[in-house]
C-alpha cells in the first residue's frame, strides 16, 4: 500500500530464545498487577498474548475482526489509518471488575489499541495498561490512549 510502511516481528519468532525472552519481559512487568484478562488483538496479538495469559493466570479473549468469533459477539468500530475496521469480542467473555491488559504486536496510530480499550470498558473492565512489542512514535498512536499507561519494547523511527 503506497505511503505505509509495515513493521514485522517474524525474524524475533524465529529466534526462540529472543521470543521467550520478548514474552518474559512483559511477564514480568506483569505477574504482579493481578490482571484477570489479557486480551490479545487479532492476529498477532494472539502470539503474544497467551503466553502472557498462562505465566500470569489470567484468561485470554480474542480480539478479532468481524465474523470470525461464533456466537453472541460486542462491535467496536474504529477508523485505521488506511480504512475503517472493526473488533469483537464473546458477549461475557469479560466481566464488569476485571483488571485487563491489552496485546498487540504494534502500535502505530493507535486506532485498534482504542477501540479494543473502548470494548473492555463498555462491559465494565479496567484496562491497566497497553503492550506492544514496537512503537512507531512518529505517528503519535500514544497521544490518541488518552493518558492510558503504554508498555512497548521498542520504538522504531
Amino acid at each position: 500500500m503506497a505511503g505505509i510502511m509495515f513493521q514485522d516481528i517474524t525474524t524475533l519468532l524465529l529466534d526462540p530464545q529472543a521470543f521467550k525472552d520478548t514474552v518474559d519481559m512483559f511477564v514480568e512487568r506483569y505477574k504482579d498487577k493481578n490482571i484477570s484478562v489479557v486480551a490479545g488483538i487479532e492476529a498477532r496479538g494472539f502470539i503474544f498474548g497467551p503466553p502472557i495469559a498462562l505465566a500470569t493466570g489470567a484468561k485470554f479473549v480474542p480480539l478479532r475482526k468481524p465474523k470470525k468469533l461464533p456466537g453472541e459477539v460486542i462491535s467496536e468500530e474504529y477508523i485505521l489509518e488506511y480504512g475503517r475496521d472493526c473488533l469483537q469480542m464473546h458477549v461475557g467473555a469479560v466481566k464488569a471488575g476485571e483488571r485487563a491488559l491489552v496485546v498487540d504486536d504494534l502500535i502505530a496510530t493507535g486506532g485498534t489499541l482504542c477501540a479494543a480499550m473502548n470494548l473492555l470498558e463498555r462491559v465494565g473492565a479496567h484496562v491497566v495498561e497497553c503492550a506492544c512489542v514496537i512503537e512507531l512514535p512518529d505517528l503519535k498512536g500514544r497521544e490518541r490512549l488518552n493518558g492510558k499507561p503504554l508498555y512497548v519494547l521498542v520504538e522504531s523511527h
